[in-house]
């Protein structure tokens, strides 16, 4: 049995590469009068999988440096185009824009995906525009928005009293006002966007006093995190088709596996919404509930599981990761810190919290977030998109089916575009609003992400938050690390601990909060 096995694995071995062979050979013929864009070399069968290390847009960006903006690569056997340059990523979500509007489906993320029926996952189509429109219309239009902000409001200002209770039991009997508490950041953001999420689509909370369902809680934050750390284009199995024919289908199974506790999750939310009678009147699913008796084809309860899933496993980890990054640049760069504190007390003062509508009045602290957004963008490859038709790009001939990736992370730290690219300078965003036109942290074109007035309103009024209400210090006298972890939102490979205390102008306001 098992000499049969051996010797099936060199035959199939044989067999692709003599098919790899056949396949360059009549692509390289009937490609011979085509310019595609430059390559590395190739090794066979697995083509460039082997130049891929984690952080995979650290290792795009080296190759893009030494190849040019525009490369071509095949991983396995799929062709696929990287871009790194702003000009060339406007054609693909401008000029190009249809034909780059559907998505690479890869074999891991099926189930996760609902068959490829999640709203980032899905092609370009009647089922795509009729998820996006709703998510857009009936959860993240600017009405819904505003009509959700007290929810937002309210969990940030919770955070904010229990950061403050947390401080006062901690300091009792210590040095008063001048104590110092450590605090794991990193879980703290985490738990505030997604009970802001939960509290906007269910009307429940994860954490807190009066979170429901502590094991629930735990298992839902770590089947969010382990979705980040095995999506992308870097699982060798959706490449090899080899891999999977023996069995090696790793990355797909724990993806399954988390599908099946998505559902799970998502299908009780919708069961306890309908045995309540109507008692949650204000959510997300309670508003599609509603008009799934008017429709029950267009809402059924697979599109709000659907709408459900893509917008937690979208916008938990992002938000609360671009708030970490946010802290560690300010902790790095006090200057910053003492300056965003300054505006908000000149703007909103010390006998109130901030609110969303502050910010248009804070120009400094949006700033902080362009620069966050340029240095760490949430996605610093974008979604993979995919050819549906044969393209001209910068001179070069792309054919149909390619796997398009677009290097935000290396756009944003572009040279020619930016001045000192890996320098965290907010200021370079003062008075020139069109700047940030050169920036795609949400993507471009009819894929861009529907998300993005939420992430701006949560993570500015978060990060508000925290400069107005603490003080803020780094643990040690060391620059806090910004090495990069792995996976497709960009955490901090090092979660982020801090010291913190309240600001002695902001404690009347927080004690009213704690009583």
């Amino acid at each position: 049995m098992i000499i049969f096995s051996i010797q099936t694995f060199f035959i199939s071995i044989a067999l692709l590469g003599l098919t790899r062979i056949i396949l360059t050979y009549a692509t390289k013929n009937k490609n011979k009068s085509k310019k595609v864009p430059p390559s590395p070399p190739a090794l066979p069968l697995v083509g460039h999988l082997h130049l891929l290390k984690k952080p995979l847009h650290q290792t795009l960006a080296r190759v893009s440096e030494q190849y040019g903006p525009i490369t071509f690569l095949t991983f396995g056997t799929r062709p696929v185009l990287v871009v790194s340059s702003y000009s060339l990523a406007e054609q693909c979500f401008t000029t190009h824009d249809m034909a780059f509007a559907n998505r690479s489906h890869l074999p891991s993320i099926k189930n996760v995906t609902f068959d490829y029926q999640h709203i980032v996952a899905a092609n370009y189509g009647p089922h795509w525009r009729n998820v996006r429109q709703i998510a857009v219309t009936e959860v993240l239009s600017v009405q819904r928005l505003h009509a959700a902000s007290d929810v937002r409001v309210g969990e940030v200002r919770d955070m904010a009293r229990r950061l403050f209770q947390s401080w006062s039991n901690a300091s009792k009997g210590m040095k008063g006002s001048d104590y110092f508490m450590k605090v794991d950041l990193k879980t703290k953001l985490f738990e505030l966007s997604l009970n802001v999420l939960m509290t906007m689509i269910a009307g429940k909370r994860f954490y807190g006093e009066n979170m429901e369902d502590l094991e629930q809680t735990k298992r839902f934050r770590e089947v969010v995190e382990e979705f980040f750390s095995l999506i992308g284009a870097s699982n060798a199995e959706d490449f090899l088709p080899i891999l999977r024919m023996l069995g090696m289908r790793g990355a797909e199974k724990k993806l399954s596996h988390l599908a099946e506790l998505f559902k799970e999750m998502t299908q009780k939310l919708i069961d306890e919404h309908r045995k309540s009678g109507g008692e949650k009147k204000k959510t997300m699913i309670a508003n599609l509930l509603e008009l799934q008796k008017e429709n029950p084809e267009k809402y059924n309860d697979e599109i709000i599981q659907i709408i459900t899933v893509s917008l937690l496993q979208a916008g938990t980890d992002t938000s609360s990761n671009s708030v970490e990054w946010a802290m560690t640049l300010l902790l790095n760069n006090p200057q910053a810190l003492k300056k965003a504190a300054a505006e908000i007390d000149a703007q909103v003062g010390s006998e109130r919290l901030i609110q969303e509508y502050d910010m248009p009045n804070l120009p400094y602290l949006h700033c902080i977030l362009n620069e966050v957004l340029r240095l760490y963008p949430a996605g610093p490859l974008l979604v993979p998109h995919e050819s549906s038709e044969n393209v001209t790009l910068g001179g070069y001939e792309i054919p149909q089916g390619t796997m398009l990736l677009v290097n935000a992370y290396h756009i944003h730290r572009d040279p020619s575009l930016w001045d000192e690219p890996t320098k965290f300078k907010p200021e370079r965003f003062e008075g020139k609003a069109e700047l940030t036109k050169r920036m795609i942290p949400f993507g471009m074109g009819r894929r861009s992400c529907p998300g993005e007035g939420l992430a701006i309103r949560l993570v500015g009024l978060i990060l508000g938050t925290f400069i107005q209400c603490f003080e803020w210090e780094r643990i040690g006298e060391e620059l806090i690390d910004l090495t990069e972890g792995s996976g497709l939102s960009l955490p901090k490979a090092v979660p982020l601990e801090a010291l913190y205390r309240p600001r002695y102008a902001m404690m009347k306001v927080l004690s009213g909060l704690s009583t």
